[in-house]
């Protein structure tokens, strides 16, 4: 290719060379100077001539040579013998961990062993200790139609156990309220294996609205493909992958947690707390939206905060943490136990499955 470049390039070359020899000529000849070296109206000048064919051979020379370049470049660019447009495979290859468009790893299941719960009931792991009879009181704000609307949650471990898959959980009593009215009354258990991770087995919540029940979306850990999760390991460390904190397909229940810092400081009413933990927790579906959940060592779950649009903001910090006397326990125990009996009654394919609690 670059021979018969060169020999056409010489041939273009020469051809020019004699055209501008004869436009010389034939400008002299036909229309000689007058005495002032000024040629005849109409007639083009010389110099100017001169001028319009050296330009030529520039731009022509210039053209030549950036065509050779492109041929060059057009060369450089062939696709060798087997070559494909497939991304590059090797280091470069992106590893598992959020996606660009910011999703995610999907969270993982913890494997659960029945067997390896031998003082189960006895939770005393430091970030979530649930000692029977003690009680904790959040107050806040929750966002409904982009206003805020005060928040009250009442949290107390009972003395009262319940077996779920062969293990003894310890029952919780849950009340909470939206702008003073009660909107949800609710029992959930929990148990400790003996690594010192606090697992979660279940709930069943009942949904209030100006006093009347609406519904009940309750799951048990293995009753209609529910399983129990992790809700606080022993060893919290932020390179634990995304995990199920339990799994109620029948319910749409999948809510899982990250360890999102350590290490942390909180102030709330009742004190302030070094070396905090904070969990992200959400759901599936929720996309970005996540509860920012704030743990101190011996104190357990401080400070509630959100991580999303504004339409979502919830709010709630520890504002009370107490032992109950022993009447205000038995109060605490008989509301659970009474939970429990409406539960039989409108949960039977699920909690009526369940032994009672005692």
């Amino acid at each position: 290719m670059s021979t018969d470049y060169d020999a056409s390039f010489a041939i273009l070359m020469n051809f020019i060379f004699l055209h501008v020899i004869f436009m010389v000529a034939y400008t002299y000849m036909l229309a000689p100077p007058n005495a002032n070296g000024v040629l005849r109206e109409g007639v083009m000048r010389l110099p100017y001539a001169a001028y319009i064919v050296v330009a030529s051979l520039v731009v022509i020379a210039g053209a030549g040579a950036c065509g050779g370049d492109s041929s060059a470049r057009s060369n450089n660019t062939q696709a060798s013998p087997g070559a494909t447009n497939a991304a590059p495979t090797g280091t470069n290859q992106p590893t598992p961990g959020p996606s660009a468009a910011g999703q995610a790893p999907q969270p993982q299941f913890t494997e659960f062993d029945p067997g390896k719960f031998s003082q189960s009931t006895n939770i005393d792991n430091e970030w979530y200790p649930l000692k029977p009879g003690t009680r904790w009181v959040y107050e806040g704000y929750t966002t409904e139609r982009r206003k805020k609307v005060p928040h009250r949650l009442q949290f107390t471990v009972t003395d009262l156990t319940k077996e779920i898959l062969g293990v003894r959980t310890a029952v919780a009593w849950i009340e909470d309220f939206t702008d003073g009215e009660l909107v949800e009354k609710e029992i959930a258990f929990y148990a400790q294996d003996d690594d010192g991770n606090v697992w979660y087995f279940g709930e069943h919540p009942e949904e209030y609205k100006a006093g009347e029940f609406v519904e009940a979306p309750t799951w048990i850990a293995g009753i209609r493909n529910s399983k129990p999760g992790i809700k606080m390991w022993t060893d919290p460390r932020p390179e634990i992958p995304s995990y199920y904190q339990g799994w109620g397909p029948a319910v749409d229940w999948s809510d899982y947690a990250q360890v999102d810092q350590t290490g942390q400081q909180t102030c709330v009413p009742v004190g302030c707390y070094e070396d905090v933990l904070v969990l992200a927790e959400s759901s599936l579906g929720e996309g970005d939206i996540f509860q920012i959940k704030f743990y101190a060592r011996g104190a357990g779950e401080v400070r509630v905060g959100w991580r999303g649009p504004d339409s979502t903001a919830e709010e709630l910090e520890l504002v009370e943490r107490s032992e109950l006397a022993p009447d205000a326990l038995a109060a605490s125990r008989a509301d659970a136990l009474a939970l429990e009996a409406h539960a039989y009654e409108i949960s039977t394919e699920v909690y009526g499955q369940t032994a009672p609690a005692h």
